[in-house]
């Protein structure tokens, strides 16, 4: 079963407006999410959508087990640089999200992991 386009175009734009919230907490110390909450990885569309419809329809499919674990460990990432951030540790937080970062490198994995998945 093909996935749907329409899925992980909103999965990339969601995956953008993350890092967006993230960038925010660590400017300004805060934000309206709480790292306990960003550390899940299935209450988001795209969470619902893996352990949902694509865990249904296309059992161990390799494509989207990447992108499960992927989605995983950005979510573990985001939750980190979050918890940097609400506790005003911003040098330490802009550090947890630059290029050589783990953030980075699982946020850059994803989004490559959900366009291959969408190509397939």
């Amino acid at each position: 079963m093909p996935v749907s386009a329409d899925v992980i175009t909103k999965a990339i734009a969601a995956h953008g407006q993350w890092k967006q919230r993230l960038r925010d907490a660590v400017a300004t110390g805060k934000s309206e999410w709480r790292p306990e909450v960003v550390k899940t990885d299935n209450a988001c569309d795209l969470g619902k959508w893996i352990y949902g419809e694509a865990k249904a329809s296309m059992p161990n499919h390799p494509g989207v087990e990447e992108v499960r674990k992927l989605h995983a460990e950005f979510h573990q990432e985001a939750a980190k640089v979050l918890t940097l951030a609400l506790l005003g540790r911003r040098a330490e937080a802009e550090a947890a999200m630059a290029l050589s970062s783990p953030f980075s490198r699982v946020s850059t994995a994803l989004v490559g992991a959900l366009k291959k998945l969408q190509a397939a």
